[in-house]
């Protein structure tokens, strides 16, 4: 829990103790009326029950505040444990947010072998067979082999390719020449 919060709640629970006890003591309780002649009067039956009425008033403030005390620090420390998991979260965040950069890097080179290998079987290849492979291939990964293969070989192949697919890549490599520019 946030410090802010718990001192907030603390210092209205503080407030509402004051605000009872004012509200609850009666005016003129702490003046005392000493009779003119210096001798003390016997407290009245009225006298003694309000001091009564007062000691009770004043044993249950102080249970109140010994118990807003106790609540105090108990909120404390759930505020304490709480930045505490906190932390902890974020630190286990950090190290798996770093462990899936990591696999995906593994996994995009992974990925560059792949076509690597690929490149070299299509360079191994007749023109023919790599046509057709390549026509029976997902539109994505005949993109990236023709990018990779050197201008030799892909100019052995596009006869042999289905040629829309041809006219696709071309068009495609035109137009990223055309944005660098």
């Amino acid at each position: 829990m946030n410090q802010r919060w718990l001192y907030i709640v603390v210092g209205v629970l503080l407030m509402g103790a004051v605000a009872t006890a004012a509200l609850t003591a009666t005016p003129g309780a702490d003046q005392r009326q000493v009779p003119p002649s210096g001798d003390q009067m016997p407290p009245t039956r009225a006298a003694r029950e309000e001091r009564a009425i007062q000691e009770t008033r004043r044993q249950q403030l102080a249970e109140k505040e010994a118990a807003l005390a106790a609540k105090e620090g108990e909120l404390k420390k759930l505020g304490e444990r709480i930045d505490t998991q906190l932390k902890s979260l974020e630190e286990t965040k950090k190290k798996y947010e770093e462990l899936l950069k990591a696999e995906d890097e593994r996994q995009k080179q992974l990925q560059g072998e792949r076509v690597t290998k690929m490149v070299k079987l299509f360079k191994t290849m007749k023109a023919a067979q790599s046509a057709k492979l390549l026509d029976d291939m997902e539109e994505f990964e005949v993109r990236l082999i023709l990018d990779r293969l050197d201008t030799k070989t892909v100019a052995k192949l596009v006869p042999n390719i289905n040629q829309p697919r041809t006219i696709r890549w071309v068009n495609e490599n035109l137009r990223k020449r055309a944005e660098k520019q």
